[in-house]
């Protein structure tokens, strides 16, 4: 998962839009600007903030009390521009102009948010209706291969996770919620989501092992036993471990049982890019079922929110998301190789195994960690991946890499937004594709895919935390 800071995330760091009793009045704005802004807010801060101002992954903009200034409209263009770097909000100086900062400013005075609200311009916070499923027809895959929509309102779907019967577990994040995709008569489309856990910090992180559920918050990892029987009555959880940090930026636990029966725990930095490597953070960690024997696995890994082991050989594989604010096209995104415990992977000294960091880089040298495998381009936000080990697919496609790109947040021009088919020869990549393209239309997003599963059938699932959806991919010549 990748805490992507977004453009007002600082701003609205205890939700900041309420006025404050010295704010100046503000006509609200006309609707040819609110229009323009309105679409520069989706485009730009609504992945994080939602559509409505209720907050998502960041803060909501409707509601308590300002931290930084009176909420003057001078105050959030600097706020807006600079940023606020020390609460992990990036300046937008570089990406949007004046003019465009401006009208999102505007577009954000209390006084224009509550005229707006009034008039019914704009939904009610809470209980904001979910985007709509991306238009399957636009999406492309190759030929023979079909996309529908295996489970709808599967609020915030993240990680995925599979039992031998095909029961599907996703975690969420804004939800704070666990859920089971259930397919009972087998037609392919999950009939029924069933809330396993709620209330939870979010849990974007789910796994199976030994006939058990178990999930990552923030600082913890609990446990369901015997998922399959109990999942449908609420099952009460035991904690497994709960002294994890708990920064909330890079800090959601994408978690995986390893082919050696241990549990498999990253642990971001708590940044953009800081130097941490004699702490906790930037690493993955792994532990016994129970929580004992808690050990370093790698080290300089930023934020790795998807990772995996070849079927074959065993050895993990993983995704790591590059620092930003080095421009439209630095640093890429990692595809690495981890084949023993103990690796260095750079972080925060040097990225995609050739560019020293401007700050952290000095007197350091790239050959001196470990390179990824592949770079997957600057910002797209790659996160789940899944080797397919499936039947029904042709046989081109066995044990070949599948990734699934959340997309960029703070590039001029988006890229991501897709699923990729990198095909490989041993651990050299020989082609990387698009397998599922089309969820960024003309900078206009309708969907961001998350994580990748094979289903006993070979058939795959796909989650999709912005239209809050868990999609199924199929072959049929």
């Amino acid at each position: 998962m990748i805490k992507t800071p977004s453009l007002l995330a600082a701003v609205a760091a205890a939700a900041l839009l309420a006025p404050s009793a010295h704010s100046a009045p503000s006509a609200p704005a006309a609707p040819a600007t609110v229009s323009a802004a309105h679409k520069l807010y989706l485009a730009n801060c609504a992945q994080c903030h939602g559509k409505a101002l209720e907050g998502a992954t960041g803060p909501s903009l409707a509601d308590a009390a300002w931290l930084h200034g009176q909420p003057t409209k001078a105050n959030l263009v600097r706020l807006i521009g600079k940023g606020v770097p020390e609460k992990g909000m990036p300046g937008w100086d570089k990406q949007l102009n004046a003019t465009q900062i401006s009208q999102l400013a505007e577009y954000l005075m209390p006084t224009n948010v509550a005229a707006r609200q009034a008039a019914g311009a704009a939904p009610a916070a809470v209980g904001t209706a979910a985007p709509a499923a991306p238009a399957l027809a636009n999406l492309k895959l190759p030929k023979g291969f079909h996309i529908a929509v295996y489970a709808d309102k599967v609020e915030s779907a993240r990680e995925l996770a599979v039992t031998d019967s095909g029961l599907a577990f996703v975690g969420s994040r804004k939800a704070g919620k666990v859920y089971a995709l259930v397919d009972a008569d087998k037609d392919g489309v999950a009939e029924k989501v069933v809330t396993v856990a709620e209330g939870l910090n979010k849990p974007i992180g789910v796994t199976l092992l030994n006939g058990a559920l178990y999930v990552g918050e923030i600082s913890r990892i609990i446990k369901f036993d015997d998922i399959e029987k109990t999942y449908a009555s609420k099952p009460a959880y035991k904690v497994i471990k709960n002294d994890l940090p708990t920064d909330t930026w890079h800090g959601e636990k994408y978690i995986k049982a390893g082919p050696d029966g241990k549990i498999y725990v990253p642990i971001g930095a708590p940044c953009n890019v800081c130097d941490k490597d004699d702490e906790a953070y930037a690493k993955i960690w792994r532990m016994n079922p129970d929580g004992s024997n808690w050990e370093l696995f790698a080290r300089g890994v930023r934020n790795t929110v998807g990772f995996t082991w070849h079927p074959q050989t065993k050895e993990m594989w993983f995704t790591d998301n590059g620092r930003d604010e080095l421009g439209d096209n630095l640093p890429s995104d990692e595809l690495n190789i981890a084949p023993r415990p103990g690796m260095h992977f750079g972080f925060p000294y040097c990225h995609a195994g050739a560019l020293l960091d401007p700050q952290f880089g000095q007197g350091k040298n790239c050959d001196s960690y470990s390179a990824p495998v592949a770079a997957l381009g600057p910002h797209v936000a790659s996160l789940g991946l899944a080797f397919y080990t499936g039947t029904q697919f042709p046989e081109q496609y066995r044990n070949q890499l599948l990734i699934a790109e959340h997309g960029s947040w703070n590039r001029a021009n988006k890229i991501g937004y897709q699923v990729r088919l990198l095909t490989l020869h041993g651990n050299k990549v020989l082609s990387d594709t698009a397998f599922i393209d089309g969820f960024l239309q003309n900078e206009e997003v309708s969907g961001r895919p998350v994580d990748v599963a094979v289903m006993p059938d070979g058939s795959i699932l796909v989650s999709d935390d912005h239209a809050h959806k868990v999609y199924r991919v199929t072959y049929r010549p």
